[in-house]
């Protein structure tokens, strides 16, 4: 019998975990400490898997329904669910990593020690004034002319062509 919101909202926790499924691989695991966490059981290539989607409520029944059938598509094009979860948040990782902002404050801990206090203190005000709100996220790569334009031209037009040019030169 499928799962209920009702059902499992009233779920308590027992003295041994519990599973309840509600069907094509998809259950709820209650552990003793009472969290309620979404699974999927699966096999791949001749092996068992598990799936984890998340906790409830965070995850409703609803989304992990979707999630299941989603991991259920990628099972018929013969891809891993897990290896896929695992790739998107590797890459997610990447993508953090070689954000425009963790590079430019790695170069201002290494290229800016020789400067004074106060420059370097000036510098770090412009990045968390003007340029990371605008493109601190945004992978670095992907960068193109138009988006230091964004940042440059209003603070131009405001008046202030020292501090833009100062701004266009740090991102560059």
């Amino acid at each position: 019998m499928p799962l209920t919101d009702t059902h499992i909202r009233s779920l308590k926790p027992e003295a041994r975990p519990r599973k309840y499924f509600d069907g094509g691989g998809l259950f709820l695991y209650v552990p003793t400490t009472g969290s309620k966490l979404w699974r999927m059981a699966y096999r791949f290539e001749g092996k068992s898997k598990l799936l984890s989607f998340g906790d409830y409520p965070t995850i409703s029944l609803k989304d992990a329904r979707a999630k299941r059938e989603e991991a259920k598509g990628l099972l018929a094009r013969g891809i891993d669910p897990s290896e896929q979860k695992k790739s998107a948040k590797e890459a997610q990782l990447t993508a953090e990593r070689d954000s425009f902002e963790n590079i430019a404050l790695d170069w201002h801990r290494t290229r800016l020690a020789e400067f004074s206090a106060k420059h370097r203190g000036t510098v770090l005000y412009r990045l968390n004034t003007y340029i990371f709100p605008e493109i601190g996220k945004r992978h670095i790569a992907r960068l193109e002319a138009k988006d230091i334009l964004a940042i440059v031209k209003p603070i131009e037009e405001k008046g202030n062509s020292e501090t833009s040019r100062r701004v266009l030169q740090i991102i560059s």
